[in-house]
């Protein structure tokens, strides 16, 4: 949520340079950002969107930040392509933030989670076959974007109203821009394969650093995903609060610095693909703090058939989901 935040700040911040250079910054941005068509590509066939209540005016002015309830998908990747071709994505959250924006709920979804795969639709017009039992990451291995979307829909049946992935490469950047983070372990950390090394306790953590935290199984707890996952919920809260402690907006260029990392790693849906329409949502965004974020994962349990992986325990799973309708 916070990248989104930042993002949404980018014009305010450029326009304190100056008409040409704020022009050319406000391109700039605009133009790192890509995105993927889900709307189009997935039609009606997807779970509906929550009712609304009416105006009671209809003649007054639309306010000036979104308001409503919205569920997004936010993915890590270790690819920049947004078709998800040879690509994992290994992190997958679901922010529900609330009607009122001061709330959020991020729901992470564990990568060994088997589900069924829907059918998604491919680019070429053909499409992937549907699959029982298949990860939960499979889906945008084989589909990209849309597919993920999709899985995440029949998975839930939570309508995602946006789509936002971040490449990995992209958050070290953004945290070395940042300054680092500050993060506690609880535990030694001791991973080979992420190369991280870190004795319990508190540690401020260049990007590099963050990264591998993010990426961190197999060096605490038992392996699994679970406590990893863990792992990246603290630092979803590290970098809100992070960014809270620096007043980007009375440094323009800072400012600019941030942006530029943010949406340099940034794949959305074409409802945010743009530096004015993150900016709008940013600024909904502006009385959300880290205390108002509630970190969760799916609730799961091995699966009968296979102990590395697990399945969704209901009825837990579903009530969580509900409450996200």
């Amino acid at each position: 949520m916070r990248v989104l935040r930042i993002a949404g700040l980018a014009l305010a911040g450029v326009l304190v340079l100056g008409a040409g250079a704020a022009g050319w910054a406000y391109w700039q941005l605009n133009d790192n950002i890509r995105s993927v068509d889900i709307d189009s590509a997935l039609g009606d066939d997807r779970p509906a969107r929550p009712l609304t209540a009416p105006s009671p005016d209809a003649s007054a002015p639309a306010p000036p930040v979104p308001t409503g309830s919205l569920n997004i998908l936010v993915l890590g990747s270790d690819s920049r392509g947004g078709d998800g071709a040879g690509a994992r994505s290994d992190t997958a959250m679901i922010v529900h933030l609330d009607a009122g924006r001061t709330g959020a709920t991020v729901v992470s979804i564990p990568r060994d989670t088997l589900v069924d795969r829907p059918s998604c639709p491919l680019p070429d017009g053909g499409a992937t076959r549907p699959v029982s039992g298949a990860m939960f990451n499979s889906a945008y291995a084989v589909g990209g974007p849309v597919c993920a979307v999709k899985t995440a829909e029949a998975l839930t049946d939570v309508r995602m109203d946006h789509y936002v992935e971040i490449d990995f490469a992209g958050f070290e950047g953004l945290v070395d821009t940042l300054g680092g983070v500050t993060v506690t372990t609880d535990e030694d950390i001791d991973d080979d394969r992420s190369r991280l090394r870190l004795e319990a306790g508190t540690h401020h953590l260049d990007g590099a650093d963050a990264l591998a935290l993010a990426r961190t199984r197999y060096g605490i707890g038992d392996g699994g995903d679970l406590g990893r996952i863990g792992l990246q919920h603290q630092l979803v809260k590290a970098l809100l609060e992070r960014v809270a402690e620096q007043d980007l907006l009375t440094d323009p260029v800072r400012l600019y610095e941030v942006a530029d990392a943010v949406t340099g790693s940034l794949t959305t849906d074409t409802g945010l693909d743009s530096l004015g329409e993150l900016t709008r949502f940013g600024r909904s965004l502006r009385d959300l703090s880290s205390a108002g974020v509630t970190t969760l994962t799916m609730p799961v349990l091995p699966a009968p058939w296979d102990g590395n992986r697990v399945v969704a325990d209901e009825p837990e799973a579903e009530e969580l989901w509900a409450s996200l309708r």
